[in-house]
């Protein structure tokens, strides 16, 4: 996988539990699902311009739904929750 830290941090994650974290200096993003550890902590590093301690990741699975005789999936994604040395992100600066 070619690095391109927008490719790899999709978008962050606006959740209740994710606006705790931030007090704790975590981040939550949704990435993509080919990237590793080291790739999502030198995206954050480089798009950010902060120090990353740790990345940890889930791999989310994508929830069935029926609506009448119609049944789908939505597809699988992966979660990164980034904790940070020191500093804070500004979502800001996360390309529309």
């Amino acid at each position: 996988m070619s690095f391109n830290p927008y490719k790899i941090i999709e978008a962050p994650l606006m959740s209740e539990k994710s606006v705790r974290l931030k007090e704790q200096n975590q981040y939550t993003f949704r990435v993509s699902t080919e990237a590793n550890k080291h790739l999502i902590k030198k995206a954050v590093e480089t798009i950010f311009k902060v120090k990353v301690d740790d990345v940890r990741t889930c791999n989310v699975p994508g929830k069935f739904h029926k609506v009448g005789r119609h049944e789908g999936q939505r597809p699988d994604w992966k979660k990164a929750v980034v904790t940070l040395k020191e500093g804070k992100i500004d979502f800001a600066d996360l390309p529309k």
